[in-house]
């Protein structure tokens, strides 16, 4: 993803007004920040009015949150002396556009901590535009990943599908040199967790590491030679800094180590190289380079419907609620494009974890624009399934002329599946069950097992 998109654009062009999605950050004395399109020195007017509505209401003894016009929303943040703003005509729901800017606050965290704050106490008109220079793309690449990204929504992070003994080995080396004084060591490939270990009750918020990954991965610098970088993790700890050192060990897999200490670096360049020596030895850094071209899990390959194992009283989907029993003639005979019964895609969340699954993009989802529009659409049913007004919901069936969407919400797990539209109920059903038992079948390669204390 690039950095600042059309630079010449500005509030007067006819184009900047056409874009979908707007994001904005200006100070409380209405200094423009950072915005997503245009130049940020040529929306100064525009910066002004919006702060000047979020005054106006506050002189009201109120806070805006949301204002309709049409087609669009207009979403508002307000961060002490840090405003946020998201104008969107996307149709997102407004809870996931709300968090949305509060990740992109975050992200701003990550660079300058909030102790920024200062500055403005001391000089209300404070420019914190330099502070932030060179990091365009690193917000481009956030607000970018809101329609990729399920990380964004659900508040989980993704590993890397390993076996179960090469990802032990990763953790073991990890372990090791989180036992010599490193707060965190963080083993990804591209988004995906490899392995990570924390120091003894060291806990690693998921947004924190959405955040810290995408600072890295967006960031030229950290790829062309080792670093050592001042980075905040906002749910740890929003007013200090720590000290990370980053090294890319192949194209798309790097090791981030992290630290309270400035002056750590020569000791976190040692332990860098013991990890890199361990992990050539016991091939695990080629086990990942294998499991990036094969891929995760395919709705092709769901196992056929397992005989009941004894011993097992794992949940299952339609009982006593609905009915799985399947007319004799759309007995397993509907098996559409992608897996049984018309299954396309699931994500599939564990909550005990903080960690999710979601299986590879197959026809007929397999365009981006295709792809986005599943996204919003599970965004849509995990917004109305954790509405707090109207729920908690705990099953959830949608049909419409794309898919049919069903959502299971337990204590131990959350699942959502699409189906073809034509999918029969009852078999979308049943085919749910047998998801979650293949996941729990594979669950050592697919999920990092025991990383509970890293749970908030």
């Amino acid at each position: 993803v690039p950095g600042k998109r059309h630079l010449d654009e500005d509030d007067a062009s006819v184009s900047w007004r056409k874009r979908k999605k707007h994001f904005f950050i200006l100070s409380n004395s209405g200094k423009p920040i950072y915005s997503r399109y245009g130049d940020e020195h040529k929306l100064a007017g525009f910066s002004a009015t919006l702060q000047a509505i979020i005054s106006f209401v506050e002189n009201g003894g109120d806070r805006v949150k949301l204002v309709r016009a049409g087609k669009h929303q207009v979403i508002f943040l307000v961060k002490g002396p840090i405003y946020l703003v998201c104008i969107s005509c996307t149709e997102e729901p407004y809870e996931s556009l709300r968090g949305q800017l509060e990740l992109v606050y975050g992200q701003m965290i990550v660079i300058l901590t909030k102790s920024v704050n200062r500055c403005f106490e001391k000089n209300s008109k404070f420019d914190m535009t330099p502070l932030l220079g060179g990091t365009d793309g690193v917000f481009s690449s956030l607000i970018h990943s809101f329609s990729w990204n399920p990380a964004t929504f659900l508040h989980a992070y993704t590993c890397l599908p390993l076996a179960y003994a090469t990802r032990q080995a990763a953790g073991a080396i990890l372990q090791d040199v989180a036992d010599s004084g490193v707060l965190f060591a963080i083993l990804m490939c591209k988004h995906k967790v490899i392995s990570l270990v924390g120091a003894q009750k060291a806990s690693l918020h998921p947004d924190d590491m959405l955040l810290l990954s995408n600072f890295v991965m967006s960031s030229e610098s950290f790829r062309t030679s080792e670093s050592f970088s001042p980075i905040c993790l906002p749910r740890y700890n929003p007013m200090a800094f720590l000290y990370a050192y980053v090294h890319y060990l192949d194209v798309d897999t790097y090791l981030m180590l992290l630290t309270t200490s400035s002056d750590a670096f020569f000791h976190l360049k040692d332990c860098r190289i013991r990890i890199e020596m361990v992990l050539l030895k016991s091939n695990v850094l080629s086990e990942v380079q294998r499991s990036m071209l094969d891929g995760g899990m395919h709705v092709e390959d769901l196992p056929a419907d397992p005989s009941p194992r004894s011993g097992t009283s794992s949940p299952h989907l339609g009982q006593p609620r609905f009915s799985t029993d399947s007319p004799e003639g759309f007995r397993e005979a509907f098996v559409g494009i992608g897996g049984p019964a018309g299954l396309w895609h699931f994500i599939y969340r564990s909550i005990y974890l903080d960690q999710y699954v979601s299986s590879e993009f197959s026809s007929p989802i397999n365009s981006s624009r295709q792809q986005k529009r599943l996204y919003r659409a599970y965004q849509k049913l995990y917004a109305s399934m954790h509405d707090k007004s109207i729920g908690p919901h705990k099953t959830q069936f949608r049909r419409d002329e794309n898919y049919v969407l069903l959502c299971w919400v337990t204590q131990d797990f959350e699942l959502y599946a699409a189906f073809d539209p034509l999918a029969h109920k009852a078999l979308a059903i049943k085919t749910c069950n047998r998801v979650c038992q293949w996941v729990k079948d594979v669950e050592n390669e697919i999920f990092l097992l025991g990383a509970s204390p890293f749970s908030w």
